[in-house]
């Protein structure tokens, strides 16, 4: 059975108070994931815990397409007691829902594996027009030299469905210790790079807070996760 297909959720969010953690995460595991796994179109799912970066909790999930969060199955569902008093929406803060369409690659391949012992993640945005120069030397030069990376499994990229200019790139790691390492690509020698700042790429030039791609490769937002 199919593990992987062309969507993906995302559910980031840390909590108000350590005090619920326990609960919280046992709500997650034992009965929020579960019950998602049993609606149309969402294929596998895991919950991964930040080991750089923020928010602290990130819970994944699969889909056959975005059509599975779309679904009257999904928006219908009958929220549980438990639920109502330890969702993200009651005592989480930070709380960031991600629905991606896959652009990278074009089609799903090996959709058979499962998730992977930790995953590293970069959200970006793109102004208005650069979007296609951007995707070109992304998919073309980034990602084949990220690649080569001891450690990494897998990268597949997203566009953000409700912000056509936000795309997220999930990377699948052999575990949480895969290091920064110097990537070479065909432009030049760039640095995989941790940062917890917004910005954006417009025609060849990286906006106020970001490195010019020459000296560094930035993906913001970028937090590495391990499986919990």
């Amino acid at each position: 059975m199919a593990k992987k297909g062309e969507g993906l959720f995302l559910v980031y969010t840390d909590l108000i108070d350590p005090k619920y953690e326990e609960e919280f995460n046992a709500w997650y595991n034992t009965e929020h994931l579960p019950e998602l796994l049993t609606l149309p179109g969402f294929l596998d799912a895991a919950r991964y815990v930040a080991t750089r970066g923020a928010p602290k909790y990130l819970a994944v999930c699969e889909l056959t397409s975005i059509e599975a969060v779309r679904s009257p199955e999904f928006s219908r569902r009958k929220r549980t007691p438990w639920e109502n008093r330890m969702s993200p929406r009651v005592i989480g803060q930070n709380l960031t829902r991600i629905v991606g369409r896959q652009i990278f690659p074009s089609a799903v391949e090996n959709p058979d594996r499962g998730m992977a012992p930790a995953l590293q993640i970069g959200r970006m945005s793109v102004s208005e027009g650069a979007d296609a120069e951007w995707n070109e030397w992304y998919n073309s030069d980034y990602i084949p030299g990220y690649l080569k990376v001891p450690g990494v499994i897998y990268a597949r990229r997203y566009r953000v469905v409700d912000d056509e200019r936000s795309f997220a790139t999930v990377y699948e790691l052999v575990n949480k210790s895969v290091r920064k390492r110097r990537l070479v690509t065909s432009k030049g020698t760039f640095f995989s790079a941790v940062r917890t700042h917004a910005c954006t790429y417009d025609h060849g030039r990286w906006l106020p807070g970001c490195v010019s791609p020459d000296l560094s490769t930035i993906e913001p937002l970028k937090t590495v996760m391990s499986l919990t």
